[in-house]
């Protein structure tokens, strides 16, 4: 199988931010990846823009340290990262004053496509749009790329989308959600709409329910103190978690084209009914032989934010009604990892007998890690003695399905970057979209202020608080193992 290389026309990327954690840890590796694939355009470039005083050369320093930490070991001809050094560039840069705007403007060039990267603070997105305008840096047809979070509530997303409306059109904006752009939740939309096999029985008539599980082995770490005015429920739910929900029950689209997949996603979040409180659970990680508590890490021994939470939700429409989907997403968890999984309901008859156990078929989608797919079903289980019945999975693991090829699988961040210079946004969320997860996430939250909830205690390295166990256990269902 041969990978197929889309180009891109040439273009002048701005990382605003472009000294700070995410541009040296996924950007600038990405592009270098792009790069080194060769779908980096001759002609194009990179310029690094923040408040921090460096020269060119100690910009492109900082990049090959980066490249050489994070870039993930990809063999490249040698030189290919001198070649791509060249294309980089830096310019000091002040958001909220005029430094730096005038040089910046005389490095761009007018017959490139122009994409702005937002690797900054949400607080400084209006003044950079403001000045991108007022300098002369954007075109009609530049892209503006935008980091969560979208606001921390709905008033605060209403207001940033309309503080962006202001500068730029909606077919400008481009957030990103990276998760968006892993390949297995790509597959996903081509498991489902691909093929005949899935999509008649997608549907409340045959899944018994569908579990998201996004789990993590790491604390809150260094980001505290911005963890603990947000908690899992806006740092994960309201996006990742919403995004996923979405593909996994939206309508077939038209077409595979931006807008037609997020009409249908749209319609999914304005779909979900609102949650009880006693189908959510909440919990905050303790200390353990490997860390501090999260009290003890956000340095807030009476904090009421959640580092955990689980959650059962249903969707009110004629596809979902009556099937539950259960959420669940925390931090110092038994393993990292993230899955999708269908789990189908019983076959209507056993013709075996009590004594051949109940057996169901479960599509179990990985995201990370080990990205991949497998496919439980029923055999009976080799030997003599009568009909045994075992469940056994029909695997497809990447690596091993794809061999070499898989190892070249560009990640998130570089798809969804090309996606920006081919002007594609259909991995991307909408505006309304933004609005609508908030609308939703909202009267969750203010429900357990309102009533002074206190996040249950769990232990690190476990699955999360009892109660969540209980919140399955409760509908004759449970958890599926957080294993990596």
């Amino acid at each position: 199988m041969v990978s197929r290389l889309i180009p891109v026309d040439p273009f002048d990327l701005v990382i605003f931010g472009g000294t700070g954690d995410l541009a040296r840890r996924k950007i600038l590796p990405g592009l270098f990846r792009r790069f080194c694939s060769g779908q980096m355009p001759e002609g194009s470039q990179i310029v690094g823009a923040a408040r921090t005083e460096l020269s060119d050369d100690e910009y492109r320093q900082m990049v090959s340290d980066a490249v050489a930490e994070f870039g993930g070991g990809r063999a490249c001809e040698e030189g290919t990262l001198d070649a791509f050094l060249k294309t980089v560039s830096y310019v000091t840069t002040d958001a909220k004053g005029d430094g730096g705007w005038v040089e910046l403007h005389g490095k761009m060039r007018d017959a490139t496509v122009r994409a702005f990267y937002f690797s900054v603070a949400p607080s400084l997105f209006g003044d950079l749009a403001e000045r991108l305008h007022r300098f002369g840096l954007a075109t009609p047809d530049s892209r503006i790329v935008l980091e969560k979070p979208f606001g921390h509530d709905l008033a605060t997303a209403k207001a940033l989308n309309a503080t962006l409306a202001q500068h730029f059109n909606e077919t400008q904006i481009y957030r990103i959600d990276h998760y968006l752009g892993k390949e297995t939740v790509q597959n996903l939309m081509a498991v489902r709409f691909g093929n005949m096999l899935f999509e008649p029985l997608w549907n409340a008539q045959y899944v018994d329910h569908i579990q998201i599980t996004v789990a993590e082995t790491v604390g809150v770490g260094g980001r505290g103190s911005y963890y603990d005015k947000s908690g899992a429920m806006r740092d994960m739910v309201q996006n990742h978690l919403m995004q996923l929900l979405c593909l996994i029950a939206m309508e077939p689209p038209a077409k595979f084209e931006p807008d037609a997949v997020r009409d249908e996603k749209l319609k999914v979040i304005r779909a979900l009914e609102p949650v009880d409180w006693h189908h959510i659970v909440r919990g905050q990680y303790g200390a353990g032989d490997n860390g501090p508590s999260y009290r003890e890490d956000v340095e807030d021994p009476k904090s009421r934010t959640e580092s955990f939470i689980a959650m059962k939700c249903h969707i009110s429409n004629w596809r979902w009604a009556g099937t539950p989907f259960y959420l669940r997403t925390g931090k110092r968890l038994k393993a990292r990892a993230s899955e999708i999984a269908v789990v189908f309901k019983d076959a209507p008859h056993s013709i075996f007998g009590a004594d051949a156990g109940r057996h169901r078929n479960v599509l179990a989608i990985r995201l990370q890690p080990n990205e991949g797919m497998t496919l439980d079903v029923t055999i009976k289980e080799p030997g003599p003695g009568g009909m045994r019945l075992v469940d056994v999975p029909l695997d497809m693991s990447f690596a091993d399905a794809l061999g070499p090829e898989a190892e070249e699988v560009p990640d998130a961040y570089e798809r969804l970057i090309m996606d920006v210079i081919r002007g594609n946004q259909t991995l991307f969320m909408r505006g309304d979209e933004v609005e609508a997860a908030w609308a939703w996430t909202d009267p969750l939250i203010e429900g357990w202020q309102a009533r002074h909830d206190v996040p249950k205690t769990y232990d690190p390295g476990s699955s999360g608080p009892e109660d969540a166990l209980m919140l399955m256990h409760r509908d004759g269902r449970k958890w599926r193992e957080v294993k990596a």
